[in-house]
């Protein structure tokens, strides 16, 4: 059962409780569709190593949806409210509800107005996966029979009705559940093709052809002087020997500790001690 959450959207009581919640718009990026957002980005945001940057496109749709819900009460004679409702860990921040909470509202107001992809997938009954998925995410929160996704170009809109799936919610669910662990160990999704970003300009040029170079360089050196270092060690046959600048000491160094066989640690968690995760940067060459 949904609760009514007295929060205004928008406001920093509202980003703050957004950060701990399973929110509708973060549905589409925790499964790997959206556009905008991978995963692996949504973790960053989630784990408060990222924050959220208001682009033009984001500013738009905020100032415009007093307006666009003005047209959509004009169109389809519906009241609507706008809501913030929570049912367990999901959350769902409604466009508009009706009284009787049958019937929600999602609203839409591409910058591009009617030259973007959004008016014209609209105009041929076509919502996108992002917007389904999101839009499920809210009936299931809201436990309303239908939604509507009303697109508006700031003078015009277009409505597409969109029905509970039982299906998508399980998934929606499911999904959120594995993240979840993510989540919980403190550990990133693994990274998707979103997450690449292809550069073919002047200075990366450079610096990865010089990287590339170097690290050819490196590698035969580092070949030369193991092949050497084995050589030295065959040739070795005291505690040390050394000789031309060089010296061969063979020693012995104590074992790695088997933790899994220590008994007083048999029942004891030990990702429960381990730090909090830190990036690291790798650098390879790609064929």
């Amino acid at each position: 059962m949904s609760k009514i959450i007295q929060l205004v959207q928008g406001s920093q009581e509202w980003l703050e409780y957004r950060l701990k919640m399973r929110n509708a718009s973060e549905t589409a990026a925790m499964l790997g569709v959206s556009p905008w957002m991978s995963p692996y980005q949504l973790w960053l945001l989630k784990t408060g190593r990222s924050v959220t940057k208001t682009t033009a496109a984001m500013q738009h749709g905020t100032d415009m949806e007093p307006a666009a819900r003005a047209a959509y009460e004009a169109q389809s004679g519906n009241v609507m409210q706008p809501l913030v409702l929570q049912d367990g860990p999901y959350s769902a921040s409604l466009d508009g509800m009706d009284l009787d909470g049958q019937l929600i509202v999602e609203i839409k107001c591409p910058y591009k107005g009617q030259s973007s992809v959004l008016w014209n997938d609209a105009m041929v009954g076509h919502v996108p996966a992002q917007y389904e998925l999101q839009v499920q995410h809210q009936l299931m929160v809201s436990g309303a029979a239908l939604a509507h996704l009303w697109v508006f170009d700031g003078t015009q809109g277009l409505l597409l009705p969109i029905e509970r799936d039982d299906g998508a919610m399980d998934r929606i669910r499911g999904g959120w559940d594995v993240f979840q662990t993510f989540m919980d160990s403190d550990t990133p999704p693994p990274l998707t093709d979103a997450d690449t970003v292809q550069r073919s300009d002047l200075a990366w040029s450079a610096a990865a052809q010089a990287f590339a170079e170097a690290k050819r360089a490196t590698d035969a050196a580092d070949t030369a002087l193991a092949k050497a270092r084995d050589e030295l060690v065959a040739l070795a046959q005291h505690p040390r020997e050394q000789g031309s600048g060089v010296s061969v000491t063979r020693y012995w160094k104590a074992g790695n500790v088997a933790y899994a066989k220590i008994p007083a640690l048999k029942d004891v968690d030990l990702a429960l001690y381990r730090g909090k995760a830190r990036e690291e940067v790798r650098v390879t060459t790609v064929t």
